[in-house]
């Protein structure tokens, strides 16, 4: 079966124009239930992109060892995290899932082998900013998983099997964070927005340029990018999903920053939007 035809099995799936992408510094659980300028950035981006026939999510929190697709009808509100207020384990986001979405991924995607999966649902790296995005929790929700023994290179070009997704009305948003290093958390700095360590300024920078100059080789290649980064990215699966992101760029779309702040001295919340 080809995507075509599969795509045709649900009339909310034809041909758009091209959706943006989305990566977004997600940080805290708590932002999931606070109002501050970050959800208030999230939310202001759902008032700019065109409302999506569905949305595909490539979240920090969600690593296995192989490629999985959430395939279910009815994903379950994941509380991946402890040591929060009860009120934010209340917290439940219904979206719909979409197994016809994650059907067309399966089938188009030839690089790698990308299996269903009905067990995950959708985890507080998708929830926390989608909730803010688009509140209603009306619009389908596929998590893509991120396979820990893929390189990132090899990440990359997974991502750019998804692009025709975007003419399909999916928004393909990436969530993690640039800056995500939680054994440096400067917890006495926890409340004050905009505190970053030298370190995190450095190589939040770094990676915006890199990303405004079109320089994927080197975002692919961040290991060797010096300390700062190491800093920054001590594991890589806060980082991978902002090359999910940049991989679907297109030469004639550019890019734009918001949310673009540190906190807690070696976290930046910093979102990007391609389109």
């Amino acid at each position: 079966m080809s995507p075509k035809d599969i795509f045709t099995m649900s009339e909310k799936f034809g041909t758009t124009e091209r959706m943006p992408v989305l990566f977004v510094g997600h940080g805290s659980p708590m932002n999931a239930i606070e109002e501050n300028e970050f959800t208030k950035g999230w939310s202001n981006a759902g008032k700019i992109i065109t409302e999506p026939n569905a949305i595909l999510a490539i979240s920090a929190h969600w690593e296995t060892r192989g490629t999985y697709v959430t395939a279910m009808k009815e994903p379950q509100t994941i509380h991946d995290f402890g040591g929060f207020p009860q009120e934010l384990y209340n917290v439940q986001y219904p979206a719909p899932g979409s197994p016809e979405l994650a059907s067309t991924v399966i089938e188009t995607v030839k690089k790698t082998d990308v299996r269903p999966d009905e067990k995950w649902g959708i985890d507080h790296g998708t929830w926390s900013v989608v909730r803010h995005i688009y509140p209603k929790a009306d619009i389908p929700v596929v998590q893509l998983s991120l396979d820990y023994y893929k390189t990132p290179e090899e990440h990359y070009e997974l991502a750019k099997e998804l692009s025709f997704l975007r003419t399909k009305g999916v928004l393909i948003i990436g969530s993690g964070n640039i800056v995500h290093n939680l054994r440096m958390v400067a917890w006495d700095k926890i409340e004050e927005i905009g505190y970053g360590f030298d370190w995190a300024h450095e190589a939040n920078d770094k990676v915006k340029d890199l990303i405004l100059n079109r320089d994927h080789e080197s975002l692919i290649k961040y290991e060797s990018l010096g300390t700062a980064i190491k800093l920054a990215v001590p594991t890589p699966e806060h980082y991978l999903p902002l090359l999910y992101t940049v991989a679907l760029q297109e030469a004639d779309e550019s890019v734009s920053f918001f949310n673009d702040k540190p906190v807690a001295g070696s976290l930046s919340m910093t979102s990007v939007m391609i389109a």
